[in-house]
Formats: structure tokens, C-alpha cells, sequence
């Protein structure tokens, strides 16, 4: 099965946000034991990297992405990918990149705490507590 996972669940884990950390944490440690493929947009990257450096510092940053590195798979933001973004009717060009990204590689599930942001798809969109709902009842699409 592939997730794609949006920046503000792997933001949940790395700044522990205490309302939403379980969940999320769970996700994360189910792409780390290979029970799934995570995927996560190359912007991901650099967005972690930013707010974690301005909340920690870049040594806490530069540690974050390195756990991403070995945890989730990049999808290459391509020219294709940011022109259907820019060209969509999404307001948030961020989390359009994130949809296309997901729809890229063709993910199962899309992972995220803003779903009212991401356009109705074939891709379910789901917050990390519902996706572990579905799981939990073997339901896994």
C-alpha cells in the first residue's frame, strides 16, 4: 500500500503537537517498519527544514531531514507536477503540489490534517486517525 503523507503530519511528529502526535507518530512508524511506502513532495524537504530550524536550530533541522531521508520517499517536484498545481483550481498552491505529488505516485491514501483543502479524487484524503481507523479494520483499499 502507498500513503502519500502531507508536511503538517511529519510537522506533528518533529514539533511532538500534543493534540495530533499519536496518530501521526503511528503513520510515521508504519513507514518506518515497511508496513507501507510512505511518500512524501521534495518540498517537504525544505518546508521541515525551515519551520524546524526556526523553532530548534538548524542542527535539530538538518537531523529532521535526514529521518525523512530514511523513512519516506521523495516525489520530484517536475515541471508536470507544478504546472498541474498552478493550473488547478486549488487556492493553496502548497497543497496542490502535495495532491499532484500523490497522485504522481499513484498513492492509496493521501495523509494530512487539512483535508478540506485537497480536491475530491479517486485518493481518499484522510487525517492520520482515520487512516489507522481503516487499517485497524483490515480495510487497506
Amino acid at each position: 500500500m502507498k500513503i502519500f503523507v502531507d508536511t503538517n503530519v511529519l510537522l506533528d511528529v518533529f514539533q511532538e503537537r500534543r493534540l495530533h502526535y499519536d496518530g501521526s507518530v503511528s503513520v510515521w512508524d508504519m513507514a518506518e517498519r515497511g508496513q507501507l511506502s510512505g511518500f512524501i513532495s521534495a518540498i517537504s524537504f525544505n518546508n521541515i527544514y525551515y519551520i524546524v530550524s526556526r523553532f530548534r536550530d538548524k542542527k535539530h533541522a538538518s537531523r529532521a531531514i535526514k529521518l525523512l531521508r530514511g523513512t519516506f520517499s521523495p516525489v520530484p517536484l517536475d515541471e508536470q507536477i507544478l504546472n498541474q498545481a498552478i493550473d488547478s483550481k486549488t487556492d493553496d498552491l502548497e497543497d496542490a503540489i502535495q495532491f499532484f505529488s500523490a497522485v504522481r505516485v499513484s498513492a492509496n491514501f493521501i495523509i494530512t490534517r487539512n483535508n478540506k483543502d485537497f480536491p475530491k479524487s479517486s485518493i481518499p484524503v484522510l487525517t492520520p486517525e482515520e487512516f489507522l481507523a481503516i487499517i485497524e479494520l483490515g480495510d487497506n483499499t
